[in-house]
């Protein structure tokens, strides 16, 4: 009979029982579950091992890595990695809105919040920077400098639509400027605002500037403000230390006369031999120097324009979240910001109009919320967590808030049409945007009605039958809010819609059913 081993490898010897060896198999089992079973070695813990020498792995402190988590593995790059792939971290602006819980929340019943709210959505708080206007103001700056450094007069128009930061930015032009001739160590021009608007005769500016250009010297009480200026600029200066002027008269349109001599000569002060004089004019006109100063451009002095576009999208939800993102507090949707840069950016780009539709939103909550005060204490204090992110969201202005804002803002001819059309007929137009929604230009009658349909069942309300609904295509053609095409089948004309789609959303947006439908997936 051939020996049996154990796990020690001894052999069995000659009358020794069977019994015996069972025994001390068992003993010797007991022993290696007493004994504690050796770690798993992974790939890299075995490298190390093998290693004479094994460095401790040195972990990000928790306090100097905000963005990861304090054990993960530092790289030269200084970038956190998961399971081999960079983590990429979001932009605090993103963050601030996907999430908001970063921010304490805010209460809509609070007099302060709310004041704090409105003062930094207000057009008189300045921001520390204009942004999307860096171009422009450079250029501004630049001319500015090359006039004081040279010691040369000149002018420059500066033009574009109400609310894209023309006066903001000369506002910061004026403070940069004074920075550079401190450091640059020149004399920093005597500068001059004039908001036209506030002259009684436009001629008046004249008397303004001879203020500021002369305040002290004697005049001859037979010449006018502006002949004094003009023979004070066709002469040397008595004095070599005579500072230039920087003039910056905002609202330059209000000069216009009918023989444009105040505008006219106002820009010639510049072109005197020895006119100390920097002009530049604002206004909103982009062809005012074309059509009002023919003659200097005649005399080729033509001053040169810098022109301020209007806002688009981009730029005004940027400029939101510039004034947003110092709040203690998240009080947007991100939805309703878009909303809110997107129908301002399509009718007219005005960054004051974006601000203020903001501002009456927030009112538009402040009012709902003082209206369900009652209910509202009555929610109870245990919710979950999903509950308290609802909560939260009902506390900010949503959608619906800004649509209504808006609407007040932007009240069309359009929009009242829509609030005041039959039902039926507002479900037409809420299944046209359904279907053009997404670049689509154009949809036909068969797939409206199907939306339409569609729309009646599940809301419960009864469909009307096909000549009451070809009826109803034919009154929506008719009031300009639809356009029909030409065909032999009814199913196949073609859809138009002839009014902007923001606008049936404003118009339908007060309504849950139709909110509802409106929503984008």
């Amino acid at each position: 009979m051939p020996a049996i081993t154990r796990g020690s490898h001894c052999k069995i010897e000659n009358g020794t029982k069977l019994d015996d060896v069972m025994v001390a198999r068992v003993t010797d089992a007991s022993a290696m579950e007493k004994t504690p079973p050796k770690r798993k070695l992974r790939s890299g813990d075995a490298q190390r091992q093998q290693s004479p020498v094994s460095e401790p792995m040195n972990w990000k402190s928790p306090r100097r890595c905000l963005n990861s988590s304090p054990k993960s593995v530092p790289h030269s790059d200084g970038k956190t990695f998961i399971d081999g792939f960079p983590k990429l971290h979001m932009s605090p602006i993103k963050c601030l809105f996907k999430n908001p819980s970063v921010k304490p929340d805010w209460n809509p019943k609070d007099t302060q919040h709310i004041k704090t709210a409105k003062e930094a959505l207000h057009v008189s708080t300045a921001p520390t920077t204009v942004m999307c206007r860096e171009d422009e103001q450079s250029r501004i700056l630049n001319f500015c400098k090359a006039c004081v450094e040279k010691e040369k007069a000149g002018s420059l128009y500066v033009c574009g639509c109400p609310g894209t930061g023309k006066s903001l930015s000369m506002e910061k032009v004026k403070e940069q400027l004074a920075d550079w001739v401190k450091e640059s160590g020149l004399q920093l021009p005597d500068i001059l605002s004039i908001n036209c608007t506030s002259l009684a005769k436009t001629s008046d500016i004249f008397t303004k500037i001879m203020g500021e250009a002369q305040p002290q010297k004697k005049r001859n009480g037979s010449l006018t403000p502006l002949q004094h200026l003009q023979s004070s600029y066709s002469q040397k200066a008595e004095s070599s230390c005579t500072k230039m002027m920087l003039i910056i008269a905002d609202e330059l349109d209000y000069l216009i006369t009918k023989d444009k001599a105040v505008l006219h000569n106002l820009f010639m002060l510049t072109t005197f031999p020895f006119s100390r004089c920097i002009l530049i004019g604002i206004a909103n006109a982009i062809d005012l120097a074309d059509r009002f100063l023919p003659r200097l451009q005649a005399l080729n002095c033509k001053p040169p324009v810098i022109t301020y576009r209007a806002y688009s999208k981009e730029q005004i939800l940027k400029i939101l979240h510039q004034r947003l993102i110092v709040l203690p507090f998240v009080v947007f949707q991100p939805q309703a910001l878009e909303l809110c840069a997107r129908k301002v950016a399509a009718v007219s780009g005005d960054m004051r109009k974006a601000l203020c539709v903001c501002r009456n939103a927030i009112e538009l909550l402040e009012a709902e919320h003082k209206a369900s005060s009652k209910e509202e204490d009555h929610i109870a204090c245990d919710a979950s967590a999903p509950e308290i992110v609802k909560s939260r969201e009902s506390q900010i202005v949503r959608l619906d808030h800004m649509a209504v804002a808006l609407s007040k803002t932007f009240k069309s001819p359009a929009v009242e049409t829509i609030q005041s059309l039959p039902q039926h007929q507002q479900i037409i137009l809420c299944s046209v945007v359904k279907l053009v929604r997404g670049g689509k230009k154009d949809t036909t009658i068969g797939e409206v009605n199907k939306s339409y349909v569609d729309i009646c069942k599940s809301t419960l309300i009864p469909p009307v039958g096909t000549l009451e609904l070809s009826n109803m295509f034919t009154v929506l053609n008719d009031q300009g809010l639809l356009k029909l095409g030409q065909s032999r089948d009814d199913k196949t004309r073609r859809v138009l819609l002839k009014v902007d789609e923001a606008d049936v959303m404003f118009a339908l947006q007060g309504i849950r059913f139709f909110r509802n439908c409106l929503t984008v997936n």
